[in-house]
């Protein structure tokens, strides 16, 4: 035992921790370089330090560091600083440290043989003294050193060795300030490395096959990584932002413009694409801390669908329960119970001041939002009540149910008005024209229907879909339909005509909800294939997409325009806010 590990032995683990952390810079701060080069030349203290739970290689690396701090350099006399003989022989081992680094950090008793296979070749009178007083060191276990310096020495090309990843690396980036790399992998995942001490900063999750390329904006705020998706992820927090999709084959490459504004894309489906990346990209905020990812968590079942009050300020949730929350807080408000099955659908008074429930147990329930008491059960439906909707400015709901028909409900007395009947099969949506004189259902037997609430009678069949409607939309001026389909696709029809205008196709596996934004320019749609897809009506295309972690079975739209909220089948209800446009 050497002597700065006998005099630490007798010491107690607070001193020790003192020690070993702090007196070498407290030694060069008060101008004893001498004694800060004989301990960072000794190899107990070399050792002790890597081997210390507290500390380990990388913070002994940063004590070679001091010699090069200005802070520290302009505070000393020329005398007090190392010179620069000495200033080699601490850099030669602290290139030996970083090189070594990778190993030391999994195996600290390997300290030995690194040192021998990198150091042998230099003559400094400090380096062999490390290398004797190594080889003489008592160890509890066997160990390797080479005879002659066969390991790659300091002074050349290689700094470090970064490992972490658990298959191929394909790809790496450098951030243009040159402290940060990103690399990606055929483990599916992204790395990002702090290349000053060569840690690594965050393993960004989420691609479902091997990470082909990678690129940082010009700002070095965001990666774009591609596999059979693209994907945007925050360099600061290593949350993902967002998940484009598009191409019909595996990605290749990827490309951002200089000015960070676009990135373009090479796949193996024979294409390349363009996307923008400030216009319409969706994120998800957390709105009380103004940080990514806000979900709103407390569904222990799947959120099947979700609405907001007409002031954007609370929204209520649906699965077994209902859920009410406070979208400027994420806060719950309170949970409401008394179904006695699965609720499949959700719609609230034009006031915000009530809502009501459709569930498999057949009935519907009114709430009062701010009590939270159910004000009546209203009964009538012989299946599963799958859709509701609310009359504007009438004390009217509509419901679709799994009996094949629609009911008009008199939310006052909670009495049947009148059924409507036409179906063939389940009605699984309703939607009501601004107007409150029509209403448009969508059915299990694939087809809408236009219906007149005044009669109770079908004016028309709106046929096209292959598979169950799943859900419908109307447009606020009352003209135009969206409806949403198992077969994957949507359709936009002309309520006037009751023709189907376009087929938006993206999806790829069945439609569970659709919400158009108050300018009826625009759609939003969720599917199983967990992903929400935003729609331009005009064209056809899609917009943006986000993708969940599971089947995404609801979505709703704030009177804003901009704000989302959308249930996953694993519970989760996640508030996005659309930026840019």
């Amino acid at each position: 035992m050497g002597g700065i590990a006998a005099k630490l032995a007798s010491k107690s683990a607070e001193f020790q921790n003192l020690f070993l952390g702090q007196f070498p810079e407290q030694q060069l701060k008060v101008g004893n370089s001498k004694k800060y080069y004989e301990t960072l030349t000794d190899f107990d203290f070399i050792s002790l330090k890597i081997q210390y739970p507290q500390f380990g290689v990388e913070t002994l690396i940063r004590d070679y560091y001091l010699i090069d701090d200005p802070e520290i350099l302009d505070r000393l006399e020329e005398d007090e600083r190392v010179d620069y003989g000495q200033v080699k022989t601490l850099k030669l081992i602290e290139r030996t440290l970083q090189l070594s680094a990778h190993i030391l950090n999994q195996d600290p008793n390997q300290l030995v043989g690194q040192l021998w296979g990198r150091l042998q070749s230099f003559p400094e009178p400090e380096i062999q003294k490390i290398l004797v007083d190594a080889v003489q060191s008592k160890s509890e276990n066997p160990r390797f050193y080479p005879i002659t310096a066969t390991l790659t020495t300091p002074g050349g090309n290689l700094l470090r060795t970064l490992t972490g990843h658990k298959a191929s690396v394909n790809v790496v980036a450098i951030t243009s300030d040159g402290q940060t790399a990103v690399s990606t992998s055929d483990d599916n995942t992204l790395k990002v490395w702090d290349l000053q001490t060569g840690k690594e900063t965050f393993t960004l999750s989420g691609h479902q096959a091997s990470v082909n390329a990678v690129a940082i904006t010009p700002d070095g705020q965001t990666i774009i990584s591609v596999s059979n998706n693209l994907k945007l992820w925050s360099l600061k927090t290593g949350k993902e932002i967002s998940t484009l999709t598009g191409h019909n084959n595996s990605i290749n490459s990827v490309a951002i413009t200089p000015d960070g504004q676009t990135a373009v894309s090479a796949s193996s489906d024979n294409t390349l694409k363009l996307w923008t990346l400030k216009l319409w990209t969706l994120k998800l905020w957390n709105v009380e801390t103004r940080r990514e990812t806000f979900t709103l968590r407390g569904h222990r079942g799947l959120v099947n669908a979700v609405a907001i009050t007409p002031d954007g300020k609370k929204a209520v949730s649906v699965s077994n329960n209902l859920k009410l929350w406070n979208l400027k807080t994420g806060w719950q408000i309170s949970t409401l119970t008394g179904h006695k099955d699965s609720i499949n659908a959700v719609a609230i008074t034009p006031d915000g001041q009530k809502a009501v429930s459709a569930s498999s147990d057949t009935n519907l329930k009114l709430w009062d939002l701010e009590t939270g008491k159910a004000i009546s059960t209203l009964r009538g439906h012989t299946d599963s009540v799958n859709a509701v909707a609310i009359i504007p400015d009438r004390q009217t709901a509509v419901s679709g149910s799994a009996d094949t028909t629609l009911k008009l409900w008199d939310l006052q007395t909670g009495n049947v008005i009148s059924t409507l009947s036409g179906h063939k099969d389940s009605v699984t949506a309703v939607a009501i024209t601004p107007d409150g004189k029509k209403a448009v259902s969508g059915s299990a037997d694939t087809t809408l229907k236009l219906w007149d609430l005044q009669t109770g009678k079908a004016i028309s069949t709106l046929s096209g879909h292959k598979d169950s409607v799943t859900a419908v939309a109307i447009t606020p001026d009352g003209k135009k339909a969206v409806s949403g389909s198992a077969d994957t696709t949507l359709k936009l029809w002309d309520l006037q005509t009751e023709k189907a205008i376009s087929t938006l196709s993206g999806h790829k596996d069945s439609v569970t909800a659709v919400a158009i934004t108050p300018d009826g320019q625009k759609a939003v749609s969720s599917s199983t294939d967990t992903t929400l897809k935003l729609w331009d009506l005009e064209t056809g295309k899609v917009i943006s997409t986000f993708t969940g972690e599971s089947s995404i079975y609801c979505c709703t739209v704030s009177p804003d325009g901009l704000t989302f909220l959308i249930g996953e089948h694993s519970g989760r209800v996640h508030f996005l806010h659309l930026e840019g446009g």
